[in-house]
């Protein structure tokens, strides 16, 4: 069961409402009924559609799947590509990066280099970079492009002459 289907099925309020009552440990129709004040033909259908799923068995007394709801997130998430080859660089900069773009800046100046040594990749060695192209290059990173550039040439990974720049 995928994650749509998961959330469509638990959308209604009458199932949702069964469904907590079989974790909250009701065992029987009755018991749910009573838990969650639903008439008991409500409870029967609900729990039909429950055990169809296979959220609920009913043998011998209703259980609730809860390792569903794992699955189903595992089940699509995305692939995962590391950004970097050393785990805990990757780690640092999954933290930083979303979709390709810099989400903030690390206060750590560790974590800050490794960030800063990613963003310089984006830049030929011993290429010549006029500023303008170096603001659209680093506004794909962040939208604050002067933090940014004046970060990398700080920390040495791009040098500048005459509003030319360079990777170090």
């Amino acid at each position: 069961m995928n994650t749509d289907q998961l959330c469509g099925l638990l959308a209604e309020p009458s199932r949702l409402r069964t469904y907590s009552a079989v974790v909250l440990g009701a065992t029987t129709p009755d018991q749910v009924a009573g838990s969650t004040g639903l008439p008991g033909a409500t409870v029967g259908k609900a729990l039909q559609k429950l055990i169809k799923a296979g959220l609920i068995t009913a043998s011998p007394a209703l259980q609730a799947d809860e390792t569903a709801f794992k699955e189903a997130v595992r089940e699509q998430r995305p692939s995962w590509t590391p950004l970097d080859a050393d785990p805990d660089r990757d780690a640092v900069l999954r933290a930083f990066i979303r979709d390709g773009r810099l989400t903030h800046f690390p206060t750590y100046p560790e974590k800050l280099r490794v960030v800063l040594e990613h963003v310089a990749k984006s830049f030929e060695p011993g290429r010549a970079y006029p500023e303008r192209e170096v603001n659209e290059l680093l506004n794909n990173w962040h939208p604050d492009h002067a933090a940014l550039r004046r970060e990398l040439v700080d920390a040495r990974l791009l040098t500048r002459t005459n509003s030319i720049y360079q990777r170090t």
